[in-house]
């Protein structure tokens, strides 16, 4: 039993160093990341409104670099949420509360997408602890995930329930589904199979 607790307490150790040494990598890649996307800012502003070919092919150029911008500092932010994992500040929370919550702030979006949201929630479900932040981070991720499975629409199901022990929430679509590779490995940090994922919204 101490030989276990001295690995765990070193491998904790070493995993807060690389938490802190990646936390500082990505933090030192933002900075000049939102100096270039300041001056591509700038630039956009220079060839506006584009009334040459040419200042219209830059404009053009210059959006798919901001977009890339954007799809990095997305991928930043997985990626420092990612190494704060223990850092959890959990709390006495509502889950329904927070699901309901949730829900509201997407249904524009499900709306948009041709998505129904369809809530079943456990009328007697106790507190749980959680952190609140992290846990709406996650809701978001599976409905995204959820929304890019199902592009022609269709139904997203909010299930909470209660065992008399723990609390269960569930999340149904009438997406397309995974195949087995994809299920095997999407817990695993940094897989995806989206071209633009990062592969840290499920771990």
């Amino acid at each position: 039993m101490a030989h276990d607790e001295k690995k765990q307490e070193r491998l904790q150790t070493q995993y807060n160093e690389i938490a802190t040494l990646a936390g500082g990598l990505a933090h030192e890649i933002r900075n000049p990341l939102s100096t270039i996307s300041l001056n591509l800012e700038l630039l956009s502003e220079d060839v506006a409104p584009g009334e040459t070919p040419r200042e219209r092919r830059a404009q053009k150029r210059i959006v798919t670099l901001q977009q890339e911008c954007k799809n990095l500092d997305r991928i930043l932010s997985d990626f420092l949420q990612f190494v704060r994992l223990n850092d959890l500040t959990p709390d006495v929370a509502d889950l329904n509360a927070l699901v309901t919550e949730f829900i509201e702030s997407f249904q524009p979006v499900a709306k948009e997408a041709g998505i129904d949201i369809s809530p079943h929630l456990h009328a007697d479900l106790p507190a749980v602890r959680l952190d609140r932040s992290l846990m709406r981070q996650a809701l978001m991720n599976l409905a995204l995930n959820a929304q890019q499975a199902m592009p022609h629409g269709g139904l997203l199901e909010f299930q909470t329930s209660f065992d008399g022990n723990q609390v269960f929430l569930e999340m149904i679509d009438t997406g397309i589904g995974m195949d087995e590779r994809t299920i095997s490995k999407m817990f695993q940090a940094f897989f995806s199979s989206k071209s633009q994922g990062s592969g840290l919204g499920l771990p």
